[in-house]
């Protein structure tokens, strides 16, 4: 089921702001999951109404083997789904279509979006329009896609089909927003809550931002609806994402503060225009940096939000990572003469079950020495990077987690 996972201390209030918004699934009790947080369950057919408050933070999780609340024994989609399939196939049951059901899905208001790996088994074939049928009434939806592998072709082009239904557009609100997009020609991450969160809660008013990697927005509309930015350049070069983006744009009433530039961001002919650039594009934003460098103002410089998979050792359960010199303040993190600076992180803060490694400081230190190395040769003289912050979005394979540096460039 789903589930929001947070630190024990927010774990109250956002119960409450749960149940006043009759988001909480009440037939299951809250868990705690890997990093001593506490996942609240909710319930999956109102997932399209979450929205939350930026100052509670959480992330979006799936709890495999959710535990019932006292005298409550109700059934869950999954059970029910194998048991309707079990009922549909009789004696043509095996543990092999059994393994075949999926456990766990996406949800986009009334479309289930099942994963790839689901349904392979020949035998389905058999069941014919009846099997969909059977899944979407299990499931409480009105129609059904299957998820394929994401296209090799620089776009993250979804491979959708879709099983039940006429069209595949879907609507989203998150955080307030409202997003709208095909889900069989593009790709919609619910994994990235927490780093919407955060950006929202950015102070960019009155700013400048580009935003080299748009998708369909999710993150140009944070940063115009809640962190108030004047006004975005938003680069993207896959046409059906620029469609989204134009229609979410309007849904959200802030077309007129955007400029969308449909094309390769590393051709983008804008220059000395940004307070703030966003590069939220993953494994690496590496061939952007140099785009990013020129689009910054030349008199004040700004702040890039850079987005990359960073590859760390396991941490053994016994062991804890060393608290970074920068959270106890060490005055070797106030240098701003040409050299790195170290993070200014959260004393203490738990995020993904460790502090920051040191894997993602050495990440850091040498993307900020060389954007300052980019920066001086774009402009002929010195200019200073400042490591802000280190932001863990979420793991993205064993030991890769996709962080955000947080990188100020001033001349």
């Amino acid at each position: 089921i789903p589930a929001l996972a947070t630190e024990p201390q927010f774990a109250q209030r956002l119960r409450e702001h749960l149940e006043r918004e009759q988001l909480l699934d009440r037939h299951y009790r809250l868990q705690k999951v890997q990093g001593g947080h506490v996942a609240l369950p909710v319930l999956e057919e109102k997932l399209s109404q979450l929205w939350l408050p930026q100052e509670m933070p959480c992330d979006l999780v799936q709890i495999q083997d959710p535990v019932p609340s006292r005298g409550v024994r109700r059934q869950t989609p999954a059970q029910k789904l194998r048991e309707e399939l079990r009922q549909l196939l009789g004696e043509s049951w095996s543990e092999e279509l059994e393994r075949d059901v999926p456990r766990a899905w996406q949800r986009h208001g009334d479309l289930v979006l099942l994963s790839e790996d689901s349904f392979r088994a020949a035998q389905w074939e058999n069941l014919g329009p009846v099997l969909w049928e059977t899944v979407a009434s299990a499931l409480g939806a009105q129609r059904l896609a299957r998820q394929g592998r994401v296209s090799p072709d620089g776009m993250r082009s979804p491979s959708v089909s879709l099983l039940l239904g006429q069209d595949g557009w879907v609507e989203h609100v998150d955080n307030g927003i409202r997003y709208t997009f095909d889900v069989t020609k593009c790709m919609f991450s619910a994994g990235n809550i927490r780093e919407k969160l955060r950006v929202a809660s950015l102070p960019c008013s009155g700013e400048v931002l580009v935003d080299l990697y748009a998708g369909i927005g999710y993150f140009t509309l944070p940063f115009l609806v809640h962190a108030e930015a004047a006004f975005a350049h938003a680069c993207e070069w896959n046409g059906h994402a620029v469609e989204a983006l134009r229609r979410n744009l309007a849904l959200n009433g802030v077309q007129d503060r955007c400029h969308v530039h449909h094309g390769d961001s590393r051709q983008l002919e804008l220059q000395d225009v940004a307070d703030r650039v966003n590069l939220g594009l993953i494994p690496s934003s590496e061939e952007g940096w140099p785009v990013a460098c020129r689009v910054l103002k030349k008199s004040t410089g700004g702040v890039l939000h850079i987005h990359h998979n960073v590859e760390s050792l396991p941490v053994p359960a016994s062991s804890q990572t060393p608290v970074l010199q920068a959270e106890q303040g060490s005055p070797e993190a106030a240098k701003c003469d040409g050299e790195v600076q170290d993070p200014k992180e959260d004393r203490g803060k738990e995020t993904l079950g460790a502090r920051i490694r040191p894997e993602w400081q050495t990440w850091a230190e040498a993307t900020a020495a060389r954007i300052q190395e980019l920066l001086v040769e774009l402009h002929g003289q010195l200019w200073c990077t400042s490591i802000l912050h280190i932001e863990p979005v979420k793991s993205y394979a064993p030991h890769v987690h996709h962080l955000v540096l947080d990188l100020e460039c001033r001349p």
